[in-house]
């Protein structure tokens, strides 16, 4: 074992020896000191011989090219990305796309035709006499036999004008 006085005095940057490598392995205050003269000096220390792989290195360099035979067999074997599968998702992504616009500008097409008609009639109202009766109307009626009545109106400025007709002898649909 090397002492570190020793290690310090004998080390130099891009050093291959040995001893000095293995010292670096189980020392950490000189494998900071050398470090810092020579940061690749960290990856000449990992190295050495304990470091085989299993089987020896015939063994992984087989393992490594088979491996990578295969993956280079795994392009050519494989079929390609199903295209089909994508064509669908765009159709289906492009059909939704126009549903949704289409019903957000029938939307905003209503909303905006329906508040101009609402605000052109403020503006301009029409007088026009609405009849909300599908019967006719009654004008003028006497008759001996009938009760007519007439309902007064709750505010005074309206106009409308409630009469009942009592009478066995008018027709059903008056």
């Amino acid at each position: 074992m090397m002492a570190c006085s020793d290690f310090r005095a004998q080390f130099q940057a891009g050093t291959d020896d040995a001893a000095l490598l293995r010292h670096l392995r189980t020392c950490d205050p000189c494998l900071d000191y050398a470090a810092h003269s020579d940061p690749d000096v960290m990856f000449r220390a990992i190295g050495g011989d304990e470091i085989v792989p299993p089987g020896g290195i015939d063994a992984f360099v087989a393992d490594v090219m088979h491996t990578v035979r295969l993956r280079g067999a795994e392009g050519v074997i494989a079929p390609p990305a199903s295209t089909w599968h994508r064509r669908l998702a765009i159709a289906a992504t492009l059909a939704i796309g126009i549903s949704g616009a289409s019903l957000v500008y029938q939307v905003e097409h209503r909303a905006r035709v329906a508040p101009a008609q609402s605000v052109a009639a403020v503006r301009h109202p029409v007088e026009r006499q609405i009849t909300l009766t599908t019967k006719p109307a009654v004008q003028a009626y006497s008759s001996p036999n009938a009760t007519i009545v007439e309902v007064p109106s709750e505010t005074p400025n309206d106009n409308t004008q409630i009469v009942m007709i009592v009478d066995e002898n008018l027709p059903a649909d008056l």
